[in-house]
């Protein structure tokens, strides 16, 4: 199977929470001659519309933010020191290769930290902290970075989209660019054949979620859904170390994982399921016992409360350079959306 251009231009636009301009222009690029209305709004978010009169809507959710790093101190020598966007494993930061995102363009850097052979046998073991990294691009002095970057000016790390062989792909920010690029296919798809479809859809490329689902809490009071679907990342356990009695047991190509629980309205969960089962596209079913660290917890909420589903492309190494994917996964996510949608009828309530 193909890695689609549409991802791998997707995966290539650095977009850290609150800098998401590279892939905002993507989905402009690719969406706006798609819809029927293609909207943004103050936050950021992109919305595809078709069929907006329809009285029943459908709203399909990806967040397109990743996560990254600002700067906010520029030492003597010019060396950057930075803060978080979104929640890092600090052992993995230092000795990468990185772009500053500037105002001028990006520029390389390297992640920087003491060597361990100036470290003590007890330093060796500890993990550094946050101020004790930085970013070096070969600047000599503090004055000499400032006319390269400015404070506040966004990091990312450089990995790119890579084959693993077959159908494994690995790169930075599947989490969630694979969700939006499944969001925005399934529009395409659907738009292809609207005059089958008995419901309205909008499919939301949203920002900031890694911050709090901030652009979703926004977009969801913005548009009058009666049903709302986030598709964003879940957590793959076929790796070494994984224990399903404690993680559960999800495994890359075994297809989407439905969600179940708080967070999950049980109508949509089970015609997902039916839905699944119907075009023999095979599912896993993910529990989640509190609100989700996703989108899907603010469609809930919105209003006077939405319908509200939640799908997850299986993902080994979240919130690394490294995250990994099987496409069949994600066409599958694809082929599953498309279905719901055609499954929507004017008169369908969600009431229980």
């Amino acid at each position: 199977m193909e890695i689609p251009n549409f991802l791998k231009e997707l995966i290539e636009a650095p977009s850290p929470s609150g800098y998401e301009f590279a892939a905002q222009q993507v989905m402009d690029r690719q969406m706006s001659h798609v819809a029927e209305r293609y909207e943004k709004d103050v936050l950021g978010n992109r919305y595809a519309h078709l069929h907006p009169e329809h009285p029943c809507q459908l709203l399909y959710m990806g967040h397109i933010d990743e996560l990254g790093f600002a700067i906010h101190h520029i030492d003597e020598k010019g060396f950057l020191f930075f803060d978080r966007i979104g929640g890092h494993d600090l052992s993995i930061i230092s000795g990468r290769h990185v772009r500053v995102l500037t105002r001028e363009g990006p520029i390389l850097g390297v992640t920087g930290k003491r060597a361990v052979h100036l470290m003590d046998e007890e330093e060796r073991k500890k993990v550094p902290k946050l101020h004790e990294i930085w970013v070096d691009i070969g600047a000599k002095s503090e004055a000499e970075a400032l006319e390269r970057v400015r404070i506040g000016d966004p990091i990312v790390y450089t990995d790119t989209l890579e084959s693993l062989g077959g159908e494994l792909i690995s790169g930075r920010a599947f989490d969630d660019k694979a969700g939006a690029y499944a969001v925005m296919e399934s529009f395409r798809r659907l738009a292809a054949e609207k005059d089958s479809l008995d419901c309205g859809v909008t499919s939301v490329a949203s920002v900031q979620e890694e911050v709090g689902v901030r652009g979703a809490t926004t977009a969801a009071y913005r548009i009058h859904p009666r049903v709302g679907i986030a598709v964003d990342v879940g957590h793959a356990t076929d790796f070494p170390n994984c224990d399903a009695k404690r993680d559960g047991k999800f495994s890359l190509g075994a297809g989407p994982m439905i969600a179940r629980g708080c967070n999950i309205n049980p109508i949509v969960f089970e015609r997902l399921i039916a839905c699944a089962e119907e075009k023999k596209i095979p599912y896993q079913i993910a529990t989640e016992t509190l609100p989700t660290g996703t989108d899907a917890r603010a469609i809930q909420m919105a209003q006077s409360g939405i319908a509200t589903g939640l799908i997850s492309i299986p993902l080994r190494y979240m919130h690394t350079p490294v995250e990994t994917i099987h496409l069949e996964d994600l066409e599958n996510i694809v082929r599953l959306l498309v279905a719901f949608a055609h499954s929507l009828h004017a008169e369908d309530r969600f009431e229980f």
